[in-house]
């Protein structure tokens, strides 16, 4: 076979939902075809946080968008929904688009916007096919989907505390003293920040890991606490009470920058050693010697991460631990401070974004958590239209979510790259193009640049834009709205439409011109030195954050917490269809176990066992490891089904439960057992202790 020789190199923004949103140098090749393609992607070497090097899961991108089974052309489903292998028969545009135009039209007429809902996610991070996209929807009136699947526990509980997210700027961090990773796996989800640890250590900086397993961060890490899941902030609050007990604390701060600072030390002041220990499951010497580091350091930066948010007190956990810096004053010094997410710096006029200034107060939303209960025949649903996201493997209930998109009497319209399990039980599959085949824009909520990307390949076949779709619906349906219409051009003229300092200088021009864009900011950027983006003008400390346990407590029929935090090489689903890949995970999921519980439940390295908690049941692999604790099972990664024993997401055994801010999900607040498959298939079960399988 002829390799064929590379014609030119670009420079594009990466799409995916990762904070590094990476600027990369992507070559392309001419085929025998004459047609040009992506032959190999790496990092922009001039990009100052890109660094010149690309994660261990996008180099691999090419290879997706080239892929054998990539959509190309709209299907049309010709077997039920029910059939263990779905058919499809190829159509054209307008035959797609004239059906569900006219299936659309029919529910408007019948039963109203409320019967049809959009499902989307973060699957692209572009302004333009993905938030952008959802214009059409709000023209017809449909459901408000709340996107909360991942952030908006976290971004509650920052806005409770701090306004808007800021957080360290993270070309800051190699001037830290002491960096605390905490519920972040950061060497496989926030890689490109590990050239500015690195930067850190060799300024003399301490790296310190906070997280329930050891995985490629703790042993990045000089000292790795493996806490309990979702003890977060009775960690936080043990910490507090340390720095008050022992004067390390910044007074003058806390006077001029924040309020309610004596009800959080109250608050704190019950958070013994004694107590942190016992509930965090870490030793007396662990709490001190963490409150200690964090006291006496400066600067010391914290770089949180969404895992801890993934319980019921998850907002509760976050607001505690961002709330330390303020007690510190670690805010005042360069690399100090802490950082869940940098999108707040950006400030784009977003008021016509995805058509955001026809939003009505009277239209009802759906959290994307509870699609399962969405899905249900008795709520209505006539058709749901999917796009830049998997809902059969990454929502939670799974099982359920994949009953109501197989009723035959629901539309179910995928937009999609590649034939996903979403897409294998739709009535139309209409292929979407990929980053490199449109234009879009980008921001970031890991560092400060602001990104454009051009269409630098021609789509292959007929894959359109996820905005052209709609657009197109848009025409057959009678929208009016002139924003559902809008260019990419359009759009980013309208978004830098604002005065705003930190997009001083930036014009659409510069933009198309330089492709990726850093803010207008200052060096040493401080964002909360002098007070907060709060009604107040300051940190607000009050109400004093408080741990409570989980509802969900542990118990003698599920006596383990399941957590599933992101694995190296995949990006949630994202890339859950490549070789490999899934060679690279280790070809299947598998879940990981102490030995411990391993011999309580009689289960062995390599063996099969089925995961089982209240709403469904999984099996899986068996690794037997001390990486986790007694009491924790950890299975990573979000994998397809297809590559799973049973054929079932892990998504089939976590529930539709929500946090206390935000209403976000829940999937590390699972409570489980795991018994052994006996040799004839099947785990010994109890009678009458699952609800549904």
């Amino acid at each position: 076979m002829t390799v064929p020789a590379p014609t030119r190199e670009v420079l594009l923004t990466c799409p995916l939902d990762c904070p590094d949103a990476c600027h990369l140098r992507i070559t392309l090749a001419r085929g025998e075809d004459g047609k040009e393609r992506a032959v190999k992607l790496t990092g922009d070497a001039n990009h100052p946080y890109t660094k010149g090097f690309a994660c261990a899961k996008t180099v691999h991108y090419p290879a997706r968008q080239n892929h054998p089974e990539r959509p190309l052309f709209p299907l049309r489903r010709v077997n039920p929904k029910t059939d263990p292998e779905p058919r499809f028969e190829r159509v054209s545009w307008d035959e797609a688009l004239d059906d569900i135009a006219a299936r659309l039209r029919r529910l408007l007429d019948t039963r109203g916007p409320a019967s049809i809902l959009r499902y989307n996610y973060a699957g692209t991070m572009g302004l333009m096919e993905g938030t952008h996209a959802h214009a059409l929807w709000r023209a017809l009136g449909t459901p408000e989907l709340d996107e909360t699947i991942c952030a908006t526990a976290g971004t509650a509980a920052w806005a409770m505390g701090y306004g808007a997210r800021y957080g360290v700027d993270p070309l800051d961090v190699p001037h830290a003293k002491l960096i605390v990773l905490w519920g972040i796996n950061s060497l496989s989800t926030n890689v490109h920040l590990t050239p500015q640890m690195t930067a850190a250590r060799r300024n003399g900086a301490r790296v310190i890991h906070i997280d329930p397993y050891r995985n490629r961060t703790s042993q990045y890490a000089d000292t790795h606490l493996k806490l309990r899941p979702g003890t977060d902030a009775a960690l936080a609050l043990g910490v507090m009470h340390e720095l008050f007990a022992h004067g390390w604390t910044d007074e003058a701060y806390i006077a001029q920058a924040t309020q309610g600072a004596e009800e959080l030390r109250a608050a704190a002041w019950e958070w013994t050693p004694e107590r942190t220990a016992e509930v965090t499951g870490l030793t007396m010497e662990e709490v001190r010697d963490l409150a200690r580091a964090i006291g006496t350091t400066r600067p010391t930066y914290i770089r949180v991460g969404y895992g801890m948010t993934r319980h019921e007190n998850g907002g509760t956990n976050l607001r505690a631990v961002t709330l330390i810096p303020a007690l510190t004053g670690d805010w005042r010094h360069r690399g100090g401070g802490v950082v869940l997410s940098t999108s707040g710096a950006f400030h784009l006029n977003r008021s016509r974004l995805g058509a955001a200034h026809l939003i009505r107060p009277d239209v009802p939303h759906v959290n994307m958590n509870e699609l399962a209960n969405a899905l249900a025949p008795e709520a209505g649903l006539g058709a749901l239209v999917v796009y830049n996201t998997n809902p059969a493997v990454v929502a939670p209930d799974s099982a359920r979510v994949r009953a109501g998109m197989g009723r035959e009497d629901l539309l179910l319209v995928v937009l999609e790259q590649a034939m996903t399990e979403t897409a294998r039980l739709a009535d139309y599959v209409l292929p979407a193009t990929t980053f490199m085949e449109h234009p879009d824009v980008y921001t970031s909520y890991g560092h400060h640049w602001l990104g454009y990307n051009p269409a630098v390949l021609e789509a292959p076949g007929e894959a359109r834009p996820n905005t052209w779709v709609f657009q197109q619906l848009a025409r057959r349906l009678g929208v009016t709205e002139p924003s559902v219409y809008w260019t990419v051009d359009e759009l980013l003229e309208d978004l830098l439409n604002t005065d705003h300092p930190h997009l001083a200088g930036i014009t659409p021009e510069r933009l198309k011109a330089e492709g990726s864009v850093r803010l207008n900011l200052p060096e040493g950027f401080l964002p909360y030195a002098h007070g907060a983006d709060t009604p107040s003008g300051k940190v607000q400390l009050s109400p004093a954050p408080r741990y409570r346990e989980p509802r969900a407590v542990l118990n003698a029929d599920y006596p383990l917490r399941l957590i599933t935090p992101p694995a190296h090489h995949f990006l949630n689903s994202t890339y859950g269809n490549l070789p490999q890949l899934t060679r690279a995970e280790g070809q299947e999921p598998h879940v990981l176990i102490h030995p411990a519980d391993a011999e309580a439940y009689a289960l062995s390295d390599g063996g099969d066992a089925v995961i089982i908690s209240e709403v469904g049941q999984a099996r899986r692999r068996v690794k037997v490891t001390e990486a986790v604790q007694p009491g924790v099972a950890v299975l990573e990664g979000t994998w397809w089904g297809l590559s799973a024993p049973d054929g079932t997401s892990i998504n089939v055994v976590t529930a539709q439960t929500l946090t206390d801010l935000g209403g976000g999900s829940t999937f590390h607040n699972t409570r489980v057992r795991v018994e052994p498959v006996t040799p004839e298939g099947q785990a010994r079960l109890r009678p009458g202790q699952l609800v549904s399988s």
